[in-house]
């Protein structure tokens, strides 16, 4: 008999992953034919000399040169990869507990949920790469940017009580100054917030739907607060999804048309015509990122809660 359930456990478990690696092979399919190439050929130019000639790209071997100079030449990649660092980590943060709130706030019943719902998947049409593009490319918008920051420049509540807890802090405790100065920073942009948030409230919203009202009823009857609710089942049965959603944050983040990093590497490539050079930063970017991953996944990976 516990023979028999080990086997119907392990055939489940194979005809999920079935599923999970039919669901995923477009795109390893597409990576295989479209992308393994074009990695191939960017590593080789990341090792070597470009030059451009009228047959196309001639690599000549320059032994880690470009890396090299990434690490120790270059005047700023150093700076912008750390700060772009330190920024993707509070702001990731702040938008997988926003995305999580918000979530929480659109599974309650309520009168016009789904128009709410709605309007908070607008971020997620907003965040394209089409109306992204006009926001940071149209000349028009950018000068209506301009116009509302022009006319925005008199102190607001916000920037007199940053100033305040700062200059208060400063000599201190320059920890909490700082502490301080990020807070400020992600309440000012809680725009770029919500905007990097649509995917994630869609997926936190799946994961509260599913947890079973049973669940809720048995903490009701046995006293239970809504904070204890909150912290003793809606938290850890959402946990592997916070799993997913700070994957995708930190991703999203780091490909983003407006980061430094990535402005860098294009300034390079497209107005230096420094294949080679812009090779090198754009592997040494990724493997960062893909460092930054590994590493906070496994963290993360240590608290979740994993239940069949």
């Amino acid at each position: 008999m516990l023979f028999n359930r080990k086997k119907k456990k392990i055939g489940l478990a194979r005809h999920r992953a079935r599923l999970g690696y039919a669901f995923i092979s477009p795109f390893i399919i597409g990576f295989i034919f479209f992308m393994i190439k074009p990695l191939y050929q960017s590593l080789s130019m990341s090792l070597s000399n470009v030059d451009v000639t009228t047959r196309g790209f001639a690599l000549h071997w320059n032994n880690y040169a470009n890396y090299i100079k990434a690490f120790t030449i270059d005047p700023e990649f150093n700076r912008l990869l750390l700060t772009s660092i330190a920024t993707m980590f509070y702001r990731s943060l702040a938008t997988i507990v926003f995305s999580f709130f918000v979530a929480l706030l659109l599974n309650q019943k309520f009168r016009g949920r789904t128009l709410v719902r709605s309007i908070f998947f607008l971020c997620v049409i907003l965040s394209s790469g089409v109306l992204v593009g006009l926001e940071f490319g149209n000349a028009l918008l950018a000068q209506l940017k301009a116009t509302i920051e022009e006319q925005g420049n008199s102190n607001t509540i916000t920037e007199v009580l940053e100033k305040i807890l700062v200059s208060n802090t400063m000599g201190v405790n320059s920890v909490s100054s700082r502490l301080f100065k990020r807070i400020f920073e992600i309440i000012d942009s809680i725009y770029d917030v919500a905007m990097a948030s649509g995917i994630q409230i869609i997926i936190f919203l799946s994961g509260l739907q599913n947890i079973s009202p049973s669940m809720y009823e048995a903490a009701d009857m046995e006293g239970c607060t809504s904070w204890e609710r909150l912290w003793k089942i809606t938290v850890p049965m959402v946990s592997p999804l916070m799993l997913v959603c700070w994957v995708y944050t930190i991703i999203d983040f780091f490909t983003k048309t407006d980061n430094a990093v990535m402005r860098k590497i294009n300034d390079v490539m497209i107005g230096q015509l420094n294949y080679g050079f812009s090779s090198a930063l754009a592997w040494i970017y990724f493997v960062v990122v893909m460092a930054l991953i590994g590493l906070s996944s496994l963290i993360i990976s240590k608290v979740v809660y994993n239940y069949d």
